[in-house]
């Protein structure tokens, strides 16, 4: 289910942006970016439109997607799926 990023607190937000980009398999090519530019990378693409943050309600945790993958696998945007 996809869930607005703006209605979670900075500290939470921050917390699954740092999980996110410092996942095992992260890859930033030849470049070296600090953990707050990867994370500012992330925050501007949610901000954008471009990735989207979702939540498994049966594992609990939360994953950041890329919006045209999920609408390549069918996903029509709503908030609430």
């Amino acid at each position: 289910m996809a869930i607005p990023y703006q209605q979670l607190s900075a500290d939470a937000l921050d917390g699954i942006l740092e999980d996110f980009v410092t996942r095992e398999g992260t890859d930033y090519g030849d470049y070296d970016y600090s953990l707050a530019d990867k994370k500012a990378h992330v925050l501007a693409q949610l901000q954008r439109g471009d990735a989207t943050l979702l939540f498994d309600p049966n594992s609990l945790t939360c994953h950041i997607e890329m919006t045209r993958t999920l609408r390549r696998q069918g996903w029509s945007g709503e908030q609430d799926e």
